[in-house]
């Protein structure tokens, strides 16, 4: 495909796919319609990066749906001074949308060479200078850091304690939890007095981030 064609089928996702699962913040709406997703896929899926799948990215990772990335994008409510931490860096793909709507952004994954290709596809697009990249297992990562907002880019089968320490009064963080089928996603609050408010979002269903998995059912 061209450059030409693949602006094309970024408006076609735009205006068939996300507008239409009551996406309306015209900021997200516009990363979503100019960055090049397929510059974050491999060469043999790249003719499906504005599909409505999820793609496999190796590790048993994928990329979300892009109404899934939309949805998380006007949930967070980015605003351009905002620091973000996002858990799940994989490809790199929504690192460079998050670090179009805020300030700067830290992206971890547990897979160095995720981190590296991530890296390297970022700079390939001449996007990401504000993301900084590490190869870290967010739960078992220490940090004195806090930030405006959090994206847990995979499910949790309970809200993970210590990320909620990581956000400053008034952060959020967006979440999927729950065992599947049965997901939710939600948007955590923390005004730093009282305890968190959890909105609920939409119903899911994405992969579990490594160590948030479910404790397994036994049963007689």
């Amino acid at each position: 495909m061209s450059s030409f064609d693949y602006a094309r089928v970024r408006e076609t996702m735009v205006e068939q796919q996300i507008r239409p699962w009551d996406v309306l913040d015209e900021r997200v709406l516009e990363v979503l319609a100019s960055l090049p997703r397929h510059a974050f896929v491999s060469d043999a899926r790249r003719d499906l990066a504005y599909a409505d799948l999820e793609l496999p990215i190796g590790h048993g990772e994928v990329m979300l749906k892009p109404v899934v990335e939309a949805r998380i994008l006007q949930a967070l409510a980015l605003r351009p001074g905002d620091a973000v931490l996002e858990v799940g860096a994989g490809s790199g793909w929504f690192a460079a949308c998050l670090g179009a709507l805020a300030g700067e952004v830290l992206s971890l994954d547990r897979h160095a060479d995720f981190v590296e290709a991530a890296r390297a596809r970022l700079d390939a697009a001449g996007l990401g200078g504000n993301v900084a990249l590490e190869a870290a297992d967010a739960f078992a990562w220490e940090t004195d850091r806090r930030f405006d907002a959090i994206c847990l880019s995979g499910a949790v089968a309970e809200l993970p304690e210590r990320c909620l320490r990581w956000l400053r009064p008034g952060g959020r963080l967006f979440a999927v939890r729950g065992r599947a089928p049965a997901m939710e996603a939600v948007l955590v609050r923390a005004d730093g007095v009282n305890a968190p408010r959890v909105e609920s979002l939409f119903e899911t269903e994405i992969p579990y981030l490594a160590g948030a998995e479910p404790v397994p059912e036994f049963r007689l």
